[in-house]
This record gives structure tokens, C-alpha cells and sequence, in this order.
């Protein structure tokens, strides 16, 4: 890997684990505050808002500007939005603040991987990537459930500013002024962040031009024959797993008796398996054979529904383990061939801002869905259930859809797979 690729990472764990960290204080902020249960649930959907609203722009804005720089605006918008949190504005609202860095940073993190490496090595890094990502997710939860635990918001309710009043004076608001440091840190390991040799590609000059773009942009990846499963299979994956976040939580609560501290463990423990299933995937799974993953969909989707059947953390913990284990094994080669898709179809932030706009309208949707559920008194069994059977079902779907391509446009479909097949084994370039 080049040196620049180590410094992006870097750069993503910090910024990661403080956005993991912040879901946990903002859930125990509402909760402690006394607002009701969806107003906790609606902090998924409201995270994803931006990621939908601003997919036109947020492509384009990534591929105009050197992708180190937007990183870093990115991260700054999300101290903003941290701020907010803590001096009056309602959480829902800085939450979705936060949301609008973490979508103005995504096309850049992801698109710089294919300028900086070559398509041979697109699955390792991403699986590199995602690994550190699920890493992130795991020390987030666990740091948000630590800084809002009595022992250490003790501790840093106990520093006062001389001559300053910081009006921060419960456990969630002393949490969500920690992290902005490392909201700060990760700021500065996007200044360092190389440049690359990528041509930047100019902004369309009106609104209604850079939307016509991105609409041409989605239309032509949902058009592919390799891009449109990969779309599928990751939208999917996505929109289900941004929710079972908060699903993980309210299950534990209601099977377990856990509180947020507690119930923020076993978010932690889901991510260890996926961590794991990235890591092998990114060693044994090559571009052209990704889609050979898509029946993992399939048993992941009836996995989670075993999760009613589940009252003892010492089965629950292994449990997650393997659900996120297959989630991760079938997340990272799908990820890596829709990039690679996108990245021979249009710009590389263009292409991951599409995928941003469809994987993130599926949590808005699957989380205003959940939302409104938890508002008319549907318990997590219930959410559980029907969230399984979605998976399932929808990634059977996913998988005839695939066979009808290769009958119905044979040629087609094994051109690409032979593209992503020689591309997978191009010499590195060291």
C-alpha cells in the first residue's frame, strides 16, 4: 500500500470513532432529557438526511477539490454540529448537522482509494478500510458508553474553566465535549492527506445542472449489469445495518435489561464479526467473484431473526459475532466491485456519492419506517422480525435478478466480470 493510503486511515478511524461515539451520548442525552423513545430512534434517519438531500452536490463537490481538503471542511462541520448539540439546539437537529459532514466527507474518503491505488488492490484496501471502520465502531460504542457512565462523567463534569461557565453540567453533554478533540485530531490528519494526480472535474455553474448530472450518474450505475446487484446488495446492506445500531439497543433493553452502557457493548461485539468477515474477505474474495457472496445476504437476513429466540448474553455475544461476521464477508467484495464499476463510469466521488444517495435513502427510509413503528407502540421483537424478513426477501431477489442478467445479457455481464478480472490482476505499482 502507498504511504498516503496509511494516513487516510488513520484519518477515518479517528473521525469514525467519534461519530460512534456521539450516536451512544446522543441516545443517552434524549433519554436522560426525557423525550420519548422514537425521538431516540429518529437519530438514524436524521444522521442519513443530509447523505440524501445534498447527493447531487456533495459527488461533484469531491471531485472538484482536492479530496484531503474536503475531509478536513467535512470534519469541521461535524465540531459544528457538536456544539450545537451542547449549547441549546435540539439533538435531533445537531444530529443531522453532524450528518451533513459525514456526507460531504464520504465521497472523498472512499473516492481517493481508486485515485491513489490500482483496481488490484481496490479489495484489500477496502477491506482495510472496512476493517478499520468496524474497529472504529467497536472502541466508539464502547468510548460512548464509558464517557456516559457515572466513574468517568464524574471525572470531566469535574474540570471547570476559571471564570467561564460552559453551561455542560450532565454526563451526555460532558461526552459530546470530549469528542470534539477528536473531531480535531482527525482534522488534522486530513491536512496531511497526499495529493494525487487525479485531473479535478469541474462543478457544473447551476443547481439544476449539477441534478441532472447526478440523475445521468445514477442512471447509468443502476443501468449496469455488474453496478446495478452491487448497488443493490450494498443499499441494502447499508440501510439495514444503520438501523440495527439502534434496533441492537432497543433488543437489548427489552431481552437483556440493558441499559445504554450496557446495551452499547453488544453494537461493539456485531462489530467485531464484521471486522473479522472484512478482513477475510479482503484476503480470499477477488473482484470478478464478488457477487458469488449474495446467499450470505440471504442468511443473514434469517439470522436476524433468531435474534427473538436469544435471553442470555453469553449466546447473544457469539451470536452477533457470526451475524456480523457474514455481513462483513459479503459487504467488502460488493463495496469494491460497485467502485470499481462506478470508477470506469464516472468520476470516483460522483460514483461514491450515488452510492452514498442510495444506501442512505434506504436508512432514511427503513428508519422513518422504524421510527414510525416505535411511535405507534411496535416492540424490537417485532422490528426484529420484520427487518429480517426484508433481508431475506430482498436479497433472493437481488440473486435472481443476478442469474436473469447472465441469461439475458450473457455477454454482456462476462465482459465486466473479465474487466474486474484483469484489472484484479494488473501488476501493482510500487
Amino acid at each position: 500500500m502507498k504511504r498516503g493510503f496509511y494516513t487516510i486511515m488513520s484519518a477515518q478511524f479517528f473521525s469514525s470513532l467519534a461519530d460512534n461515539a456521539l450516536f451512544v451520548a446522543a441516545v443517552e442525552l434524549l433519554r436522560s432529557s426525557g423525550a420519548a423513545e422514537w425521538q431516540r430512534a429518529a437519530l438514524v434517519p436524521m444522521f442519513a438526511l443530509f447523505y440524501v438531500v445534498l447527493a447531487p452536490f456533495v459527488g461533484a463537490f469531491a471531485d472538484a477539490v482536492p479530496k484531503g481538503k474536503v475531509m478536513f471542511y467535512s470534519n469541521s462541520i461535524k465540531v459544528v454540529g457538536c456544539l450545537m448539540m451542547l449549547f441549546g439546539t435540539h439533538p435531533l437537529m445537531a444530529y443531522a448537522i453532524v450528518g451533513l459532514g459525514a456526507a460531504a466527507y464520504s465521497p472523498a474518503k472512499y473516492g481517493i482509494l481508486t485515485e491513489l491505488l490500482p483496481p488490484s488492490q481496490l479489495v484489500k484496501a477496502n477491506g482495510w478500510i472496512e476493517g478499520l471502520t468496524i474497529a472504529s465502531i467497536i472502541l466508539g460504542v464502547l468510548l460512548g458508553g464509558q464517557l456516559i457512565g457515572d466513574r468517568i462523567s464524574g471525572m470531566l463534569l469535574g474540570f471547570d474553566l476559571p471564570l467561564i461557565d460552559t453551561g455542560i453540567d450532565t454526563g451526555p453533554e460532558a461526552a459530546i465535549a470530549s469528542l470534539v478533540g477528536l473531531y480535531v485530531l482527525a482534522a488534522l490528519f486530513n491536512l496531511r492527506i497526499p495529493r494525487t494526480d487525479a485531473p479535478l472535474q469541474p462543478v457544473a455553474h447551476s443547481l439544476v445542472g449539477l441534478v441532472r448530472d447526478f440523475s445521468s450518474c445514477n442512471s447509468r450505475l443502476w443501468q449496469d449489469k455488474l453496478g446495478q446487484i452491487s448497488l443493490a446488495t450494498t443499499t441494502l446492506f447499508w440501510g439495514v445495518s444503520g438501523n440495527l445500531r439502534y434496533i441492537v439497543l432497543a433488543w437489548a433493553a427489552a431481552a437483556l435489561g440493558y441499559g445504554t452502557q450496557q446495551a452499547s457493548s453488544l453494537v461493539g461485539v456485531v462489530a467485531i464479526g464484521t471486522a473479522v468477515g472484512a478482513v477475510v474477505a479482503s484476503l480470499y474474495c477477488r473482484l470478478d467473484r464478488a457477487t458469488t457472496v449474495i446467499p450470505l445476504g440471504i442468511a443473514m437476513g434469517l439470522l436476524v431473526i433468531f435474534m427473538n429466540l436469544i435471553g442470555n448474553v453469553w449466546v447473544a455475544a457469539p451470536f452477533l459475532i457470526l451475524l456480523g461476521g457474514i455481513g462483513g464477508y459479503l459487504v467488502v467484495p460488493m463495496n469494491a466491485l460497485l467502485q470499481h464499476r462506478g470508477h470506469n463510469l464516472m468520476g470516483a466521488g460522483r460514483s461514491i456519492a450515488v452510492q452514498n444517495f442510495n444506501e442512505q435513502a434506504c436508512i432514511l427510509g427503513l428508519g422513518a419506517f422504524y421510527t414510525a413503528m416505535t411511535r405507534f407502540g411496535l416492540s424490537a421483537f417485532g422490528a426484529i422480525t420484520i427487518f429480517g424478513i426484508v433481508v431475506a426477501g430482498t436479497m433472493w431477489w437481488i440473486r435472481r435478478w443476478h442469474q436473469r442478467n447472465l441469461v439475458e445479457h450473457k455477454e454482456e455481464v462476462e465482459h465486466l466480470l473479465d474487466l474486474a478480472r484483469s484489472d484484479d490482476l494488473k501488476p501493482v505499482d510500487r
